[in-house]
């Protein structure tokens, strides 16, 4: 029990001096306009945007272990003690909502995370404090320094506390604002090709998706499929554009790793 309990002080302490280098250094980056955002606009624009959106990244991530935590109990149980999730919970808990706010929120993910990139990731070539190549390129060529601060404050700590407290942690307007956020992303059929994909898939396997709905009617359908064919044709351009980006090495891909091996990592991390 002893050893335990040391071996977890020892993985605390130095996770905490990572993270808190990770912190410095990803702010030493910004204040001398060593980022995108910074370089582009101005440092300042970038520090507010970069930790407004590890904050709002951490409630689309607690939210989603809160909502899907939630799901099988009943929402009139707590709707006087926690009136704010109730707001939430009594439309996500109904019919599929919960599987298009996942969508969305999925989405946001992605979304936020990029943006993150943009106010926090050096530039090409960024030097920082004198401080040795290989500490440059552990932290920052590789982009570590930034993956360990969006996972730790904006990921992990708000999937874990929220798991404990999925009522108290969804139970203010900005949990409501960003699961209306994820509904509204999911309604404008960018990503409705997914669904498409997923009855492929269900069809294959000899198990026919389940809809927890009634049938559509025929509007519903026809602006479901409408959704599909536009998300489906979003998704071949970007896919086109980022396959020749890949092929013409104009990508963010370290410096020496061929075209061909980046399209190969391509699929091979989509397929992860």
């Amino acid at each position: 029990m002893t050893e335990n309990n040391a071996c977890t002080l020892v993985k605390n302490v130095y996770s905490t001096i990572l993270l808190i280098f990770s912190v410095v250094i990803v702010m030493g980056l910004i204040f001398t306009e060593q980022t995108k955002l910074a370089q582009d606009v101005h440092p300042a624009l970038a520090f507010f945007v970069l930790w407004a959106l590890i904050l709002w990244l951490g409630m689309v991530e607690g939210g989603q272990a809160s909502l899907v935590g939630l799901a099988p109990i009943n929402f009139e149980l707590y709707k006087d003690s926690h009136p704010t999730t109730y707001i939430s919970t009594k439309l996500c808990h109904v019919g599929d909502n919960l599987d298009r706010y996942l969508m969305g929120r999925q989405f946001m993910v992605i979304f936020i995370a990029f943006c993150i990139n943009m106010s926090g990731a050096p530039v090409g070539g960024a030097e920082l404090w004198g401080l040795p190549q290989f500490i440059i390129d552990i932290f920052l060529v590789t982009g570590f320094a930034m993956i360990l601060l969006t996972c730790m404050v904006g990921q992990l700590a708000t999937q874990v506390n929220a798991s404990h407290c999925m009522l108290d942690y969804i139970n203010t307007y900005f949990a409501v604002f960003t699961f209306y956020t994820a509904m509204a992303i999911e309604f404008s059929g960018l990503m409705h090709v997914s669904y498409f994909i997923q009855k492929c898939v269900g069809w294959a396997a000899g198990k026919p998706i389940q809809s927890n709905e009634p049938p559509k009617s025929a509007v519903q359908a026809a602006f479901f499929w409408f959704r599909v064919v536009l998300s489906a044709a979003v998704l071949c351009f970007s896919l086109a554009v980022t396959l020749e980006g890949l092929f013409t090495g104009n990508t963010t891909m370290w410096d020496g790793v061929p075209n061909a091996v980046a399209v190969i990592l391509f699929f091979l991390l989509m397929s992860v």
